[in-house]
């Protein structure tokens, strides 16, 4: 069997970073790359994903938008946080909303549904790390506001895993050292396991 080595040392290069500059994905460059959170696992057949780009001169106003959201969901936050989400979403060079198309009665239970969105949010990042872009997944309780849902055609009881800030890497990234996978994997042998990372 044919081993990939060029594909996979690809995937362990990936990190998000949001230094991010233009250009953007454009036309069917940006279809293909959101196509392939289409390829994400999809119990039933739920089709659970909604993406909303926005871009241009619409960031300003959706800014606001969430400036907005946060105000209700987070009253007690500090201005300047508050004033550095809202510069984020006017100044990132493209905003991808994950929007959840959920089905609560359903036979495939919501938890289902929300992960088959997060595996397309990852399926994205990595066609954007193939394409050469970067992007890095933001949430936050802004992100259950009623009217900021509505405003991206999420009516109840749809809802938003995020938002993915995506362009190109100003810099190389350089993707922090990340824990030994030894820590988090076992082999079972018909006794209970313990983790490395759960133990002590």
């Amino acid at each position: 069997m044919a081993h990939h080595h060029s594909s996979l040392d690809f995937l362990l290069s990936r990190a998000s970073t949001d230094n991010l500059v233009e250009p953007t994905p454009k036309g069917e460059q940006l279809r293909n790359i959101l196509s392939a959170g289409l390829r994400a696992p999809d119990h039933g057949r739920m089709r659970p994903w909604r993406y909303t780009v926005i871009k241009g001169k619409h960031r300003e106003a959706f800014a606001q938008v969430v400036l907005e959201a946060m105000e209700r969901q987070e009253p007690d936050a500090p201005s300047a946080k508050k004033e550095k989400r809202r510069d984020r979403f006017s100044n990132m060079p493209m905003i991808i909303a994950l929007g959840m198309h959920i089905v609560p009665d359903g036979k495939i239970p919501v938890i289902e549904q929300e992960m088959s969105v997060a595996a397309g949010a990852m399926n994205v990042l990595n066609a954007l790390h193939a394409e050469g872009f970067g992007g890095v997944w933001v949430t936050g309780p802004f992100c259950e506001d009623r009217a900021l849902l509505e405003s991206l055609g999420l009516k109840d009881p749809h809802r938003l895993a995020g938002f993915l800030f995506v362009g190109t890497p100003e810099k190389p990234v350089e993707g922090r050292k990340r824990p030994e996978i030894e820590n988090y994997m076992a082999v079972w042998k018909g006794e209970p396991i313990t983790f490395d990372a759960d133990a002590g």
